[in-house]
């Protein structure tokens, strides 16, 4: 059993929010549905908990009802190590959702993802920090992070 397990709760939109993540991310799978049943407090057989595993990270989707909804606050880094990796998992993901600065979208149910390039965290993390200070400049001027123009802010004289 995994010691932490996120734990996201929809309306009425596990299921499906379940089947989308599985789709988009290619080592996940769906590992089990509960129902409700006869005392609710859903509609007897409609989903109650959705259970998947995404790169080997398990969450579990709940149908809560529309007391919570989702906030920036909290959100799920998809660490890429292509530029081919980062369009697919923005275009992917923002599908029917809203594209945000420096990387950032809301998927379609309203959760937060951070789509970054693993070259990023080196750049930001480099001890010339005039490098790391142009490399956020140029991703403060991002949607999408692009690779490419990182590395020229990165290594720009």
């Amino acid at each position: 059993m995994q010691k932490i397990t996120p734990f996201l709760w929809f309306d009425h939109q596990a299921e499906e929010a379940m089947n989308f993540y599985v789709s988009v991310f290619k080592n996940s799978k769906i590992v089990n549905i509960t129902r409700y049943g006869e005392v609710g407090p859903g509609p007897k057989g409609t989903v109650m908990t959705a259970k998947f595993l995404i790169e080997g990270q398990e969450f579990v989707a709940l149908n809560g009802g529309p007391v919570f909804t989702f906030s920036p606050a909290i959100s799920f880094v998809v660490n890429c190590g292509t530029q081919e990796e980062v369009d697919e998992f923005w275009e992917k993901l923002s599908e029917g959702g809203e594209k945000q600065q420096c990387g950032w979208l809301k998927d379609k149910f309203g959760v937060s993802w951070q789509v970054v390039p693993a070259v990023l965290i080196e750049m930001l993390n480099d001890v010339d920090a005039v490098k790391s200070q142009r490399v956020m400049k140029a991703i403060l001027q991002m949607d999408k992070i692009d690779i490419k123009r990182l590395k020229q802010a990165y290594n720009h004289k």
